[in-house]
């Protein structure tokens, strides 16, 4: 197969693909590492790289879990408030292998929606990547991430767009 039907197939299987699928296997340190590299090749205007990106796993990706799941309860008026979208979040967050942080950090070189596609670009970079090892992901964009700012130690110039998580499939 030459390289163009390699990609052309990689880009067709392509899926989000959530953690109710994953297995509990790890995804190892090198494909991890490859599928993060991998952003790093994404386009950007006046080469300022302004995705940033933060991995939780183990010990960290519960704490996540617990604080994702805290400030919903905090931010949802309790007339909305679903006991199954709570256990929902720690469910995804704890069934994957790895959660990273999405984050565009704007340099003021260029305009924001242009960081923000950069950052995007990265994004499906790792997405393409983990379809090529056969590690299922995902991008989630819950409006609850504005409230991750302290904890993911964001900046005023920057803006976390969700969390892509990822786990080893069958």
């Amino acid at each position: 197969m030459n390289n163009a039907s390699i990609l052309k197939e990689i880009i067709e299987q392509r899926r989000s693909i959530f953690p109710k699928d994953y297995t509990d296997s790890e995804i190892s340190q090198e494909v991890l590492e490859e599928i993060v590299n991998s952003a790093t090749f994404a386009p950007n205007h006046k080469r300022t790289k302004p995705w940033r990106f933060k991995i939780f796993k183990g010990e960290e990706k519960a704490q996540l879990a617990s604080e994702m799941q805290a400030i919903y309860k905090t931010v949802t008026p309790e007339q909305l408030f679903l006991e199954k979208k709570y256990n929902d979040i720690g469910f995804k967050i704890n069934k994957a292998d790895v959660v990273v942080s999405i984050v565009v950090n704007f340099s003021g070189m260029v305009p924001e929606w242009e960081e923000i596609a950069a950052t995007s670009m990265a994004v499906q970079n790792m997405y393409l990547t983990c379809t090529a090892n056969n590690i299922g992901c995902y991008w989630s964009s819950p409006k609850i991430v504005d409230e991750l700012k302290d904890s993911l130690t964001i900046e005023e110039n920057q803006k976390c767009l969700g969390l892509f998580y990822m786990g080893n499939l069958e």
